[in-house]
């Protein structure tokens, strides 16, 4: 069944204990000049390691993730080194057990995590064919009717009788895959290993990868910090940062979120959602802004002559004269403003404890194909007695980008100004 769900995931979180020692090296002498100086501190320190109460420190490396898998889906997993990728794929392949939350699988899962691993370094390539083939799950027979593709696929024919612990880790690599790609797994872990082998072998497991989603509806989770693997491979990504869930889209989107999180920490979520660099007086502030189609998706990626909603949320706080909203597209190269658009949400008296949302439309019937960041302003633009128009707050690169392509795939962003038609709609 296509749509049958192979791997489900609920509120998992993985706790490990950090015990901290005080001090760096310490010579018995120091030991001997302590205890005599306060006996009672030593024995009072000594029981607590002993009862296990030493000074320790709980870390997260995963919490509250929740995602489902289907079957026949290539799911990439990205994020930062210590994001927490790999804990979640050794959860995955129950190598360690989740501190809480549950986990289904529905199916056989092959493992590719590190260099090595499932590997006797005293035994040859030819042996440990058949271990790994049979720590997966399958009979001497099985493995012997796949023995001579899984060979020929590595390129190793040469050492195949060579203990392993004399391989490089790019021989590891491409017996490691090879195997796990032909011993049919019905789900495929991998982890960046990929990286140590060179770029022939790369694009072959790439290929191979491709090849065992679609014409075998086998299932794949795949780790790597190479974007063109994984948009090439991934239909649908999840973003972790800082053992969190922040976002799960496919796999354009998840890329500029991911894009987002590298770029001084600035982070989208998939509510647009955001937390970080606000400004303004706070008497009111947008508490959330989406990019949306014509049909009310969310999409952050148009083509010329398309129409884009921006839907922003706003809470107010405190009493004010009126209320207007601008939105502003910069370069994304050059930070330059390129248009802009300004409306009005409210003119008099605006009543605090009040709540809304407000639609603005842009035709992008003149824009230049090319991103943009965008600027997103809550403020009084004639406020009585004041010199200038007042922030209220003020949102700015976070969330986006937006991505104008052209009409016909063709050509390449320029540079100018340029103007854009637009309407607003206020929601009650």
């Amino acid at each position: 069944m296509k749509n049958e769900t192979v791997i489900s995931i609920k509120n998992i979180g993985k706790k490990y204990n950090i015990t901290h020692q005080q001090g760096g090296y310490v010579a018995l002498r120091d030991v001997l000049t302590n205890i005599l100086k306060s006996p009672f501190a030593f024995l009072k320190q000594k029981t607590k390691e002993v009862a296990g109460i030493a000074k320790k420190e709980e870390f997260w490396a995963l919490r509250d993730i929740n995602f489902e898998v289907k079957k026949g889906e290539v799911i990439g997993i990205i994020g930062r080194n210590g994001a927490g990728k790999s804990t979640l794929l050794k959860i995955l392949s129950q190598i360690t057990p989740p501190t809480e939350g549950e986990i289904k699988i529905n199916g056989r899962v092959g493992s590719l995590l590190e260099v090595g691993t499932g590997f006797h370094p005293e035994l040859s390539g030819r042996e440990n064919i058949f271990l790994n083939g049979a720590i997966l799950g399958m009979t001497k027979k099985e493995i012997a009717s796949k023995f001579d593709e899984i060979v020929a696929f590595s390129g190793i024919e040469k050492f195949l009788d060579t203990p392993v612990k004399r391989y490089s880790s790019g021989m590891h690599v491409r017996l490691a895959f090879s195997v796990a790609a032909h011993m049919d797994p019905d789900i495929l872990i991998i982890d960046e290993v990929l990286a140590v082998g060179d770029a022939e072998f790369q694009k072959k497991c790439l290929g191979k990868m491709d090849e065992i989603t679609k014409k075998e509806g086998r299932t794949i989770i795949f780790v790597s910090h190479n974007m063109e693997a994984i948009k090439k491979l991934c239909s649908r990504c999840i973003v972790l940062n800082k053992g969190e869930k922040v976002f799960e889209s496919d796999t354009e989107k998840a890329l500029i979120a991911y894009s987002n999180i590298q770029n001084d920490g600035k982070l989208i979520t998939n509510k647009g959602i955001f937390n970080k660099n606000r400004r303004g007086s706070g008497a009111l502030s947008f508490t959330n802004i989406e990019i949306l189609d014509t049909n009310n998706k969310d999409r952050n990626i148009f083509n010329v002559g398309e129409t884009v909603k921006f839907k922003m949320s706003y809470e107010i706080y405190d009493d004010m004269q009126g209320l207007y909203v601008f939105i502003s597209l910069n370069s994304s190269k050059t930070k330059e403003l390129l248009t802009s658009v300004k409306h009005e949400i409210k003119k008099g008296d605006v009543k605090k404890n009040e709540s809304g949302s407000v639609v603005i439309e842009v035709e992008l019937n003149s824009i230049c194909p090319g991103e943009y960041t965008l600027y997103f302003w809550l403020g009084d633009d004639d406020a009585t007695g004041q010199s200038g128009p007042i922030n209220y707050d003020v949102v700015d690169g976070m969330i986006g980008p937006l991505i104008v392509k052209p009409a016909d795939e063709k050509g390449e962003a320029t540079a100018g100004y340029f103007t854009l038609k637009s309407k607003i709609e206020i929601l009650k």
